[in-house]
């Protein structure tokens, strides 16, 4: 288990948005400025509805709000809940570089011609 503010579930729901490359990209379009979903969905080769699917994942995971300005869907990123995923992902190879660091420790106090 990695230690984070979040949840199980809610790591496993953040990764799950974050598998997929339209949904990213909305997260970095997101994030240069309030974009609305009609707008998203013209930067796509698939449709509004598509896109407010991507956006509805998205939203769900806590990587982006909307918010209604008139008319329009204004998608905004949210910055904590990324900071968040970094952070899981720096705990996750902080614990592998240690892990293989004290294997290469280990190998290095082998005896040398020692096939063990």
């Amino acid at each position: 288990m990695v230690v984070s503010d979040l949840t199980e579930p809610q790591i496993d729901e953040l990764f799950h948005a974050l598998a997929d490359a339209t949904r990213r990209d909305i997260v970095v379009r997101a994030a240069a400025g309030d974009l609305s979903v009609s707008a998203l969905a013209r930067a796509y080769p698939m449709s509004v509805t598509a896109i407010q699917k991507h956006v509805a994942v998205l939203e769900s995971a806590g990587l982006v709000h909307k918010r209604r300005r008139g008319r329009e869907q204004l998608v905004t990123t949210d910055v904590a809940t990324l900071s968040s995923a970094r952070g899981i992902l720096d705990r996750l190879e902080a614990m592998w570089r240690d892990r293989l660091g004290r294997f290469g420790a280990a190998l290095a106090d082998l005896p040398e011609g020692d096939p063990t």
